[in-house]
């Protein structure tokens, strides 16, 4: 027997794994990356991707649109990163006045004054317009529809000017593949038609029903939001884009400038070398821990963590997730699909009548629940998740004595100390 510790909230849980049934523990890479967020991002400005300088592509009296995060993604730095990027446009000659701010919010709320001025620094909060993008109000400008039948409506604001910068963090994502990149135009300055429509590739196309598998972490191949999304950004003609990566500290640990495309692609290669790990075979049993306060602080954070225990686990096996979701289930909509609807044929229904990326987790945990084995060591009240299939307990061992008593106690297993980060890829 091995011992191991899992985090849980504030606090660790250990687990004892007898060394015939341990597959492996599964954990993120230690990569070199830059001494601090600063150079990290002077050197991805200094050394851009397929591109010139920044400085050299925009030049004295042209407009130049910032598109940026919003609130909820302010895990990637940005008053670093943009303080820093327009330095360099300003030594092409381009002046204060003529550089703004869109706060790429998606369909997400407005952001308040404060949070721009978080968002961009204070410095740049006073000498810059910040807007936000408006998905249902703001005036759009119609480029036309893409291949898969997505209209192209982007905020007219963003099309007009001489330059539209993106910028972002790359991190996977359950949907695209990875986030970054072209995200910052559909959803981020996207109308909320447009976000809709290519939001629903997520589902199989009908007469077929479910989801429409490659659209997930870590794959882009054949992957119809990632090539909608594409497609979109590419009528928009972005002219630069600097994307963060993340190191285990929570800092800036490497960055990506220059082409809007490969930039972005450097910044996956750069998720993948420390996230992604290759596994010769799938589990009886994976154990994951959402990593802690404050990444397990409610249900919706901890899709993340379910949907990669899954990629671990075979079809029917057993997954136990570890996050205390000490505020509950962190989203009215997941909530209400886990508890309105009974199964995924109703959650798919009402997911097709109107899609939102809340519904769509609401969807996808309640199938996990139905295709796996499924049990949550949680702080939630039991009886909250009654008729979901989600089978609650209050410690580790509790939920290993619910597995091995349904399932025995040979089971083969992963263990994902990093669950929420890592990403395992079954080699072909």
């Amino acid at each position: 027997m091995s011992k191991y510790s899992l985090k849980f909230d504030r606090e660790n849980m250990e687990v004892d794994i007898p060394e015939k049934n341990l597959l492996g523990v599964l954990q993120s890479r230690e990569v070199p990356c830059a001494a601090t967020e600063e150079e990290a991002v002077k050197k991805a400005l200094e050394n851009p991707i397929g591109s010139p300088r920044v400085s050299e592509i925009v030049k004295k009296g042209e407009k130049v649109c910032i598109v940026t995060c919003d609130t909820t993604r302010l895990w990637q730095h940005p008053s670093v990163y943009l303080e820093l990027l327009v330095d360099e446009i300003k030594k092409g000659g381009a002046v204060d006045e003529d550089i703004f701010f869109i706060s790429g919010v998606g369909t997400h709320r407005a952001q308040t004054p404060k949070e721009h001025e978080t968002i961009v620094g204070a410095e740049l909060y006073k000498r810059h317009k910040v807007y936000d993008h408006s998905s249902k109000t703001d005036e759009m400008a119609d480029l036309g529809k893409t291949s898969y039948g997505t209209p192209v409506k982007l905020n007219k604001r963003a099309v007009d000017a001489d330059h539209v910068i993106l910028t972002g963090g790359v991190i996977y994502h359950f949907m695209s593949g990875w986030g970054g990149g072209r995200k910052a135009v559909l959803p981020g300055i996207s109308s909320y038609e447009t976000v809709m429509t290519n939001h629903i590739l997520a589902l199989n196309a009908p007469p077929a029903k479910g989801r429409n598998r490659v659209c997930r972490s870590g794959n882009i191949d054949g992957n119809l939001i990632h090539l909608d999304m594409t497609e979109t950004t590419a009528k928009l003609k972005p002219s630069f884009l600097l994307n963060v990566v993340v190191n285990a500290s929570g800092q800036i640990g490497w960055a990506f400038a220059g082409d809007w495309q490969k930039a972005h692609e450097a910044g996956m290669a750069a998720v993948d070398a420390v996230d992604a790990i290759s596994i010769p075979q799938l589990a009886d049993l994976s154990v994951a821990s959402a990593c802690g306060f404050p990444k397990d602080i409610n249900l919706y954070q901890t899709c993340k963590t379910i949907f990669n225990a899954e990629d671990a686990t075979r079809p029917g096996g057993a997954v136990v997730v570890l996050s205390a979701c000490s505020e509950g289930f962190g989203n009215d909509e997941v909530q209400m699909m886990l508890l309105k609807f009974k199964n995924s044929d109703e959650r798919e229904a009402e997911l097709r009548r109107e899609f939102t990326i809340a519904k769509h987790v609401g969807y996808c945990i309640g199938q996990t629940a139905e295709q796996y084995d499924f049990h949550l060591v949680t702080k939630i009240d039991a009886s909250l998740l009654d008729g979901t299939g989600i089978q609650v307990s209050r410690t580790l061992d509790e939920a290993l004595a619910k597995v091995y008593a349904k399932n025995g106690s040979s089971l083969k297993t992963w263990l994902m100390p990093q669950g929420a980060n890592t990403l395992p890829k079954l080699e072909q």
